[in-house]
């Protein structure tokens, strides 16, 4: 390795944030909140570990902002003031470690559990029953979607109260906002459906809703699906563009880009890498598959940098926004070609992170120069069987810290 200092340990900016490195933590689900969403030590040696560990931008698993938008157990929350002592607590010990973390706020839509929430989950429009848990969901009403609004909104000011240097909409993976944003999800006639501005409205309404309540000092990243991997049509790259344009013209401060939905298994094949989480939703699902659906699942075959070609067609709209590359990010000098091309400005890592919480130090420091992670996604199949993140190859739990 050569003794230069890596492009990707140079600093950059998002927004008023200069942050130490190109390399951001994308948010994983960690099943280590307790049940009504608070923060327990876990989740805050964790995150205090990948500080230590020198990670750029930390953005821990994604947050419900409803209550009835929660997607998992044991997920984080933040849709209430109860949840604001942890979370400062959490920001508090990531800061005093030296890093920067920004809150990923989330509404699980109709991949929310009927057991979960004790009533039929919320969706754009009500068809067909979700394929992990086999609920129906329930069309959103005009009441609706102003309540997810706002949700959204008083969110983001906890955030704001608790002190997250940044937040991050979750409009990826098949949640409440993918679904409004996809023509698959999204079959309504209403001035919430039928087109793509239409499509957009919720997202433009709640950054609006945010600016308006907190300022514009506060950067504001987006997780945008370019790939729903759905039966139907759903987001592909061009409208993906279209959505990052418009995102741009709300001043939003950096934008990260994933692919896959619930319904991935539909359409995956093993020669299609997808998202982390939802080949990890392939591969649990596929006795449910071959039981219920009568399809056999390949599993996904690993591929660097499987998200580049989107990434191709978004960064042009993007003018000086920042891009985030998530997928497959395995091997410093591959990091450094994107750097140099102009391909991307920072490079997300999940599952690396997972095995390896100090990988970036170690990166910065020329004892690797690529991830250890096989990509085996027994760290996510985990956590869908109600089991805490962790590396289930090397036995790291990334929670082995005293505090």
């Amino acid at each position: 390795m050569s003794g230069k200092m890596s492009t990707v340990f140079t600093p950059g900016r998002i927004g008023a944030l200069e942050l130490k490195n190109r390399l951001v933590h994308s948010a994983t689900w960690e099943e280590m909140a307790t049940q009504e969403g608070a923060i327990t030590r876990e989740l805050i040696a964790r995150y205090v570990n990948l500080a230590k560990g020198e990670v750029g931008l930390i953005i821990p698993g994604h947050m419900y902002v409803h209550p009835l938008g929660r997607a998992h157990r044991r997920q984080i929350g933040i849709a209430g003031d109860r949840h604001l002592a942890g979370l400062a607590k959490l920001v508090n010990r990531v800061h005093n470690a030296g890093g920067v973390i920004a809150a990923q706020l989330a509404h699980g839509g109709r991949q929310c559990p009927k057991a979960l929430i004790g009533r039929k989950p919320l969706a754009p429009s009500a068809f067909g029953r979700d394929p992990a848990s086999l609920n129906k969901p329930r069309a959103a009403a005009e009441s609706d979607i102003h309540e997810v609004i706002d949700a959204f909104v008083a969110a983001a000011k906890r955030a704001q109260r608790a002190g997250f240097d940044a937040l991050q909409l979750h409009c990826a993976h098949g949640y409440l906002l993918n679904e409004f944003l996809s023509p698959f999800f999204n079959r309504r006639k209403d001035r919430w459906g039928g087109s793509a501005r239409n499509n957009f409205r919720i997202v433009k309404g709640i950054i609006e809703g945010i600016r308006a309540e907190i300022g514009s000092g506060m950067p504001l990243l987006v997780k945008l699906n370019t790939r729903d991997f759905t039966p139907r049509p759903g987001i592909e790259p061009d409208l993906a563009a279209r959505y990052a344009g418009w995102l741009v013209e709300l001043d939003m401060t950096a934008l990260e880009i994933s692919s896959g939905t619930y319904y991935s298994f539909h359409t995956v094949r093993g020669d299609v890498p997808i998202d982390g989480m939802a080949q990890a939703l392939s591969w649990w699902m596929r006795p449910i598959a071959k039981m219920i659906f009568k399809k056999q699942i390949e599993p996904c075959r690993f591929k660097s940098l499987y998200h580049m070609p989107a990434a191709e067609v978004i960064k042009p709209v993007l003018d000086d926004i920042p891009l985030i590359l998530v997928g497959g990010v395995r091997r410093l000098s591959e990091m450094e070609d994107v750097l140099a091309g102009s391909k991307a400005d920072f490079l997300s890592m999940s599952r690396p992170l997972i095995r390896e919480p100090f990988l970036p130090k170690h990166l910065r420091a020329g004892k690797t120069d690529e991830a250890a992670c096989i990509s085996c996604n027994k760290c996510f199949a985990a956590v869908y069987n109600g089991l805490p993140l962790r590396c289930y190859v090397s036995g790291e739990t990334g929670t082995d810290l005293k505090l």
